[in-house]
């Protein structure tokens, strides 16, 4: 059976750079910093006192006062981030079957503030537990797909992914696979994530998994850096609209980008740490490449997982120079995290946008704050080094790793009718 084509017809964010698509691509562009001193709890005795918090945010903007009680932040980012994607994808009235579109949305931890707040204040009381109604339904991570569904009459397949920092490239590739298969026309797909909190951090904290450069939190994230001490969490989210191509031409859509490739591993290696020579790495991006059907040398440009973690970055550049070979030094590479620190489930949507603002305009974005490169990483490659550059791109490639040594990866390519 011949596969269906899978293009991308509406965008949506709000992420630390901007709380919409425009103000995200030119903070890309720009190569700003997302991050800064923490200022939704008191962090002052935690060993991480700064986080990339999506900035000027008013839940009252988007929702009344009583439903904003009722929605987590990273169910607030999943609406928010879906119905700018649905606005852009400028669907008319009646123009698909409703039960031939969904939603697949990623999300590691889910609500877990809202987890947080439910358990201590459970602690108070004595006698009767007491607990919102609203608790269960603020907390799971599937609840995103749940909302937005009802939200835009999505009435096809509509469930939720949960592989740590691979989640929303799982919720893409998942999607792609309802309109590959013939299931769907189209699929709201994307990630959202709210973990800066008391426990998020504490979390992170107690791993050594964060960055505790207290003194220069805009420095922080800087993947590639000999000086690098760890991630920097950011929150928000992301969403794609993908549509069949014959769907999207026929109702005379805009075309971003097409989705040719994906690609899903696991290192079976340790919990927590990547295997050192980058062999899940390596399997999940040859299996996209496979399945995009193209060769090595044509990709242009990998938005790289990049965490700013010394035992993350070096396993997936190996596993790039395996995969690429010679071609390596003609492409280039970069971490956007350097900019939107690690947003967990949320960033490999975020950073499939990222993909699209090169292809779409040859706009590589940047690597910032790396001061000196680490002895360990070949001084050829084109890390894309403190400012955006100018080049044409056919093929893009984005990597998310997850605790649990969960591998997605995923290739766009430049719509050419």
């Amino acid at each position: 059976m011949e596969q269906k084509r899978v293009v991308i017809t509406g965008i949506g964010t709000i992420n630390p750079l901007g709380n919409n698509v425009e103000d995200y691509f030119a903070s890309l562009e720009a190569g700003v910093s997302g991050s800064a001193p923490v200022t939704l709890f008191d962090a002052s005795n935690y060993k991480t006192k700064f986080a990339c918090e999506v900035k000027n945010y008013d839940s009252e903007q988007y929702f009344d006062r009583k439903e904003s009680k009722r929605l987590d932040r990273y169910l607030q980012f999943a609406i928010i981030s879906a119905g700018e994607a649905m606005a852009d994808a400028d669907f008319a009235e009646g123009s698909f079957d409703s039960h031939r579109a969904g939603v697949i949305w990623g999300s590691g931890i889910g609500g877990i503030k809202s987890l947080q707040e439910e358990v201590l204040d459970f602690a108070k009381y004595e006698g009767v537990p007491r607990f919102s109604p609203f608790y269960i339904l603020k907390m799971i991570p599937n609840m995103a797909s749940g909302h937005i569904s009802i939200r835009h009459h999505l009435c096809g397949p509509s469930y939720g992914t949960v592989s740590a920092c691979s989640s929303s490239t799982h919720a893409i590739i998942a999607a792609v696979d309802q309109i590959r298969l013939g299931r769907a026309d189209v699929m709201v797909a994307g990630g959202s994530e709210a973990g800066i909190s008391e426990s998020g951090v504490g979390g992170f904290n107690a791993m050594m998994a964060l960055s505790t450069r207290n003194d220069s939190p805009e420095t922080a994230s800087r993947p590639y850096d000999a000086g690098r001490d760890g991630f920097v969490i950011g929150e928000g989210g992301a969403a794609l609209v993908l549509e069949e191509y014959e769907h999207a031409v026929a109702r005379g859509a805009k075309i971003y980008a097409e989705v040719v490739g994906c690609g899903a591993s696991s290192d079976a290696y340790h919990v927590t740490a990547p295997h050192p020579e980058g062999c899940g790495a390596k399997a999940c991006i040859e299996q996209a490449i496979r399945d995009a059907g193209i060769s090595p040398e044509v990709v242009d440009y990998v938005n790289t997982h990049g965490t700013s973690t010394p035992a993350g970055d070096i396993p997936e550049l190996k596993a790039l120079i395996e995969v690429f070979g010679d071609h390596i030094y003609d492409m280039n590479i970069s971490s956007t995290k350097s900019m939107t620190g690690h947003l967990l489930g949320g960033a490999g949507a975020v950073e499939a946008l990222a993909l699209i603002l090169a292809l779409q305009k040859g706009i590589v974005p940047p690597t910032i704050n790396v001061e000196q490169l680490d002895e360990a990483i070949d001084p050829r490659l084109n890390l894309t080094l403190g400012e955006a550059q100018h080049r044409s791109v056919r093929y893009a490639l984005s990597n998310t790793f997850g605790f649990g040594g969960q591998n997605a990866s995923i290739i766009l390519k430049r719509y050419e009718e």
